[in-house]
């Protein structure tokens, strides 16, 4: 890590100005505390402890501790609330000089907790609704407890169940999560704590499928931020806790197993985890976890350019997933804690493409057979050490975190047999077109081997940080109860290399029909026979020396798509928390400042008829530039009565330029030929943009919870967005640099953008086991784009007006079990060509269903999208087909065991 010494200076100056680092005499005493229940097997998060004569709250962590530090000397009455049981009162002795330690008093006092189901739909509804009602900003909680009472299978399909959550999903899998139809790309995503970049080239959005749900602890999204949290949050920020042994107050081994089958592609796969954690000492813990996932299947798929062009895709893929966590937590007393948190995941795709590309010409028309044999994996590693010191009212924490992600997808093999044929003719005003011809499209002996692309592709992400918080505790008669500042460095590196081999010839003794197999089973149409990709790539392999390189197309592809580039990000914060009875406001403002670079190339292919040249020029690009933030936040919590909570929040947030849309990449093509007795020359170009400038967004929040009693809230809450320098497509030809271009194809930072919507929610249990869990969110939003040079109003990309989640459960002793529905309205994806490429909506059915024969041992059985609902996109009008893709159902059958 490259730490700028002035910025570092002045941070740890901002630190420590409030106090010195050195212990403090203890003249006070300190009241430590642990809730769980009567058995001490279960601890108790987000309870609010409160010393109402002191005015002092403190909400119990994961590991269900509290803390009350610096208390004068004197009899104290302990106030603990827990959505879901009867309020617990506890009177304490605090001498001066002692620490007191009540949680074994405690313990006989939370037989009201006993209300509470220690398993299942109840418990986990309960942890994640005392976590959000306690919370000082705006925030939704899934509990470890309540991830597994769904038959999602990672972190993404976990969140999809959140009011304003909706996700995008790749071959029927969720993968990528938005925030009330924000773009993916605007959230921050970090694991405990620790920012965590993107394995996927060109992109800042997680995909967060490659973190299994056994790993988790709880998944937290936060709607509105503080100067404390990352300012890249546009739509939202995402933390991923990882297990602690801490967290649970026993040993614990649990293992889990499982089949599933999906009834596309009829494969049985399995699936099996762990979970250990181990107190080695009162002060050592450990905790392990590992899960592997093997997925055998498939999908279907038709698309269509809109004009002149249909595919048929047929996929066969085998899926791993493998995920590991190691954490350690040492903590030799209540004012003394440090950790070393690991989480490593893979994720690997064996995927065979099949297809058949009509182009629709009349009697110039043609198709195309592609078989595209490709192996892709993904890996995130994240490493972070830390440490928390309570002295008196003083609180220090830090970390130092390594995260790195990448993307690995060698000796991708791509084979593309052509014929020309006047037959063929399709209807692509259909969600599914019709496409017609002559026998000959299915006789592979009526083609020819046009071209094989083979192609090496390594993206990396990298992240290093250190970040440092020092908080000061008041009991102070003007309100003032918290003053917080501290400082955090990140330096981020994002790299895409591709070496793009493409042969254009010499295929005269290669036989088409040597690759014939048995005709796939294809749902959406009449496919032909498939292509043996085994024997494809033997057989390149040994032909390839006698194979005709395209040297300039296979140079444009590498270094096109190739480039570096650099963040260096400072950020130094204030921040102050102020109660006042029932009121409770936080509010700061965060400084962030960025020092960006980017190298690349410039590429530019020269065809020139007048001078009979044509050659490839390439010249590398290297731009350095730095902008700086100043975002103001304050959340506002009042606690109108124990069942009534009123919430607003204003924060300022950004999202930094999209990597691929940043490099310093330009692609040229220059063309000299002569028209009507003279030479013209044409140049077009596809560039990226080192100068855009960050999205700035300005968010308001005001909401209202009712909280009845039971297990259950009703809330209601009202957003709106102000984002500027939103990013859009535009021809910049003529300008500047491209004086003398035709057409330009580049993305520049376009008008404001505003997001309005409000989000309901409503989760009840019943005394009889029933469960109802409904949130709606219903949005609108307003931006502008470029469509042929001209400005045209529409929606934010990737913005639903409507997204919703609707659960029905029942839980007695032995029986546990959802019915769940997921739906997402259509929206706005992005400009294709001249066209508006569309999302059509979509309403996901799943059941899960489990029996417990004893607190320890359950099996389940799942069933994943029972409709059967398709993946469809479109041109402008809904029957203009864009691409239609089916995934069938999946059912899953396994057990969990405790030991």
């Amino acid at each position: 890590m490259r730490f700028p010494f002035n910025k570092l200076s002045i941070a740890l100056a901002a630190c420590l100005a409030i106090s010195p680092m050195t212990s403090i005499a203890q003249e006070t005493g300190t009241i430590f505390g642990k809730l769980v229940d009567k058995e001490n097997e279960r601890v108790f998060s987000g309870a609010k402890v409160e010393i109402k004569s002191l005015n002092r709250t403190s909400m119990t962590r994961s590991d269900g501790t509290f803390r009350f530090p610096n208390l004068p000397e004197g009899e104290y009455e302990l106030t603990i609330t827990y959505v879901g049981a009867q309020a617990i009162t506890q009177r304490i002795l605090v001498k001066q000089g002692e620490n007191i330690l009540p949680d074994i008093v405690l313990l006989a006092s939370v037989e009201a907790m006993e209300e509470v189901i220690t398993r299942g739909q109840r418990s986990g509804k309960a942890s994640a609704i005392n976590q959000q009602r306690n919370a000082s900003n705006i925030v939704s909680v899934v509990s470890s407890d309540a991830i597994g009472d769904f038959p999602d299978q990672n972190a993404a399909e976990s969140l999809q169940r959140l009011p304003g959550v909706s996700i995008e999903r790749d071959q029927g899998e969720g993968r990528f999560v938005g925030i009330r139809g924000i773009d993916p790309n605007l959230n921050s995503v970090t694991i405990n704590g620790l920012s965590i970049p993107s394995p996927e080239a060109g992109v800042r959005s997680v995909a967060l499928d490659v973190i299994p749900s056994e790993l988790i602890q709880s998944l937290e999204v936060s709607k509105s931020t503080s100067a404390d949290m990352d300012g890249d949050a546009v739509g939202g920020a995402i933390n991923v806790k990882s297990i602690s042994a801490f967290d649970r107050t026993q040993d614990t081994t649990i293992i889990s197993a499982q089949l599933s089958q999906n009834d596309l592609r009829d494969e049985l796969s399995p699936k099996a985890s762990f979970t250990i954690t181990r107190l080695l000492s009162d002060t050592l813990g450990i905790a392990a976890a590992a899960s592997y996932f093997k997925r055998d299947f498939g999908s279907d798929n038709i698309e269509s350019n809109g004009e002149d062009e249909v595919e048929q895709r047929h996929y066969t893929i085998t899926r791993e997933r493998l995920g590991a966590a190691i954490n350690l937590d040492y903590r030799p007393n209540f004012n003394d804690e440090y950790y070393l948190r690991s989480l490593f995941s893979e994720f690997a795709d064996d995927e065979l493409r099949l297809a058949n590309v009509y182009t629709l010409d009349g009697e110039d028309s043609s198709i195309e057979r592609e078989a595209r044999d490709r192996e892709e994996t993904q890996t995130i590693f994240t490493i972070s050490a830390g440490g928390e010191h309570q002295r008196d009212q003083w609180l220090f924490d830090y970390q130092l975190g390594y995260a790195k992600s990448d993307e690995d997808q060698p000796a991708a093999l791509t084979h593309l047999f052509a014929s020309d044929n006047d037959s063929i003719d399709a209807n692509l005003l259909e969600v599914i077109p019709t496409i017609t011809a002559n026998a000959d499209v299915n006789d592979l002996g009526a083609f020819e081997l046009d071209e094989i692309e083979f192609e090496n592709s390594l993206a990396e992400d990298t992240e290093s940080s250190f970040q440092l918080n020092v908080s000061r505790l008041f009991n102070n008669s003007s309100g003032l109860s918290m003053l917080k500042t501290g400082f955090k460095y990140r330096d981020r590196t994002k790299e895409a290399n591709v070496l793009a081999n493409i042969f254009g010839g010499d295929f005269d003794d290669i036989d088409p029909t040597r690759y014939a197999t048995q005709t796939p089973d294809y749902g959406l149409g009449d496919f032909g026979p498939g292509l043996n990709k085994d024997l494809l790539r033997s057989d390149f392999n040994d032909q390839r020396s006698a194979f005709e390189l395209e040297e300039f197309d296979s140079q444009i592809a590498s270094q096109g798509a190739s480039y570096e580039n650099n963040e260096d990000i400072f950020a130094a914060y204030v921040l102050s928390e102020f109660t006042w009875d029932k009121l409770t406001l936080v509010a700061g403002v965060r400084y962030e400042q960025t020092d960006f670079s980017t190298s690349g190339v410039r590429i530019e292919l020269i065809e020139d008829e007048q001078n009979d040249v044509e050659e490839l020029v390439s010249t590398p690009i290297q731009i350095e530039k730095d902008y700086d933030n100043l975002l103001f936040s304050a959340n506002l919590r009042y606690d109108y009565s124990d069942k009534i909570v009123l919430r607003g929040a204003f924060s300022q947030t950004i999202s930094r330029p999209i990597f691929e849309q940043s490099a310093a990449f330009q692609i040229i093509e220059s063309v000299t030929q002569e028209d009507d007795g003279e030479f013209v020359t044409e140049r077009e170009a596809e560039v990226g943009n080192p100068n855009l400038e960050p999205l700035e967004s300005n968010n308001f929040d005001i909401s209202v919870e009712y909280y009845p009693g039971e297990i259950g809230v009703l809330s209601a809450g009202l957003f709106y967005k102000e984002i500027d320098n939103f990013v859009v497509f535009a021809d910049v030809a003529g300008i500047g640099q491209f004086e003398g271009f035709d057409e330009v194809v580049q993305p520049i930072n376009g008008e404001q953008a505003t997001l309005t919507g409000v989000e309901l929610s409503w989760v009840k249990t019943f005394d009889n086991g029933l469960l109802i869990s409904a949130n709606g969110t219903f949005s609108s939003s307003d931006a502008s784009t470029l469509l042929d040079g001209e400005r045209f109003d529409t929606d934010l990309p990737n913005q639903s007006d409507t997204i919703g989640n609707l659960t029905v459960g029942y839980e007695d002793k032995n029986w546990s079990l959802r019915l769940t529905g997921a739906y997402k309205s259509e929206n706005f994806e992005e400009l294709d060509g001249d066209f508006l490429l569309f999302e059509d909506d979509h309403l996901q059915i799943d059941f899960s269903g489990k029996y417990f024969f004893n607190e320890d041992l359950n099996v389940y059985f799942n069933i994943i999208n029972i409709s059967d609902e398709p993946f469809y996109t479109y041109f402008n009008q809904r029957n203009a087909n864009a691409q239609f893709e089916e995934y069938g159902r999946t059912f899953e059958v396994g057990f969990r065991w405790q030991l």
